[in-house]
């Protein structure tokens, strides 16, 4: 299926976001997601803007992909900020002040978003939505997106537990951890590769990788954010982000481990978000007593869909 492409409106200017542009961006991405919820029959919700850190983390991750879009008189009117992890590529969040919806600027900046992601050489595309939004469902696909299966977030407490942190190491041992876990990754799904969310991550101070060690390397690991993620809001939760293990056996060692992390950090919980795929470590979750806190659609471009390993388990998060 091939995205139906309409033109945007005269006088919008494309540009990269830059981080001077957090304060005016946080603006647009709580006045647009306040608004979608209120389309929604949600009118009381009020979308907070974000820490600026992880829009800083957001950014600096995305690079050129990190795109918005301007009027006539320099005001941001909607962003795409479109992240590759080695051949695997997403766009979120992205949005449109809700006074230039319709105008064909959706369709404009999910177009540029998917136009980056191939020349940047992804074979897998694709974004969540909230899957209650039937307008968004119809949208992206409209624009070539398919739904594949539910991302369930999943929250546990945080409890005293032994973790290894790649911040502990020393140079030439952080080096040999990153080389094992995106050798780990590789094995699972080729051409897939995490190490810069994973240095970016170490460099901003805003969380940390965890990592479960083998008698071969490194045999699990989960690049965790511990900054909070609403501006002003004090720090509650270690966020999952990305996640491998070798068996889905040492999925329940590792998360034990990021429970300890999440206590060392001051954070009474941990969240981690699974792809549906997952059958089985969606089994283990629930018998662990972890809760279903919130659901997201996973949509894939036709044509560049996920591969999901024979073995094992890699969660990544089409999340910021």
């Amino acid at each position: 299926m091939s995205a139906v492409v309409k033109p945007g409106p005269r006088g919008v200017r494309e540009r990269r976001l830059e981080r001077e542009d957090i304060g005016p961006l946080n603006l647009l991405f709580s006045d647009a997601f306040s608004d979608r919820y209120r389309r929604d029959g949600l009118a009381g919700v009020r979308v907070p803007p974000l820490n600026p850190a992880i829009w800083r983390y957001a950014i600096d991750d995305a690079g050129d992909g990190a795109m918005c879009w301007e009027d006539v008189d320099g005001r941001l009117v909607a962003f795409n900020v479109a992240h590759q992890s080695g051949t695997e590529g997403w766009m979120g969040p992205l949005a449109v002040r809700p006074e230039w919806q319709g105008t064909g600027l959706g369709t404009q900046i999910v177009t540029r978003g998917i136009e980056f992601l191939r020349l940047r050489g992804c074979s897998v595309i694709g974004l969540e939505t909230m899957p209650r939004t039937m307008d968004n469902i119809g949208f992206y696909s409209r624009m070539g997106f398919i739904p594949a299966r539910m991302t369930v977030t999943f929250t546990f407490e945080a409890k005293p537990a032994r973790c290894s942190l790649l911040s502990r190491l020393g140079a030439a041992d952080t080096d040999a951890a990153l080389q094992s876990c995106a050798q780990l990754v590789q094995r699972m799904q080729p051409g897939v590769d995490f190490t810069r969310e994973m240095e970016l991550t170490r460099t901003l101070g805003i969380g940390d990788t965890v990592l479960l060690h083998g008698a071969d390397g490194v045999e699990g690991f989960a690049l965790c954010h511990e900054a909070a993620l609403i501006e002003g809001r004090p720090r509650d939760e270690v966020r999952v982000l990305k996640l491998a293990v070798r068996d889905i056996a040492l999925l329940t060692p590792l998360l034990a481990a990021v429970g300890g992390y999440a206590r060392d950090a001051g954070t009474v919980r941990a969240a981690v978000r699974l792809q549906g795929d997952y059958t089985d470590a969606y089994q283990m979750l629930v018998a662990a007593g972890a809760r279903v806190r919130w659901t997201d659609l996973r949509m894939t471009l036709a044509g560049s869909a996920e591969v999901i390993p024979a073995r094992g388990a890699v969660f990544s998060n089409w999340e910021i």
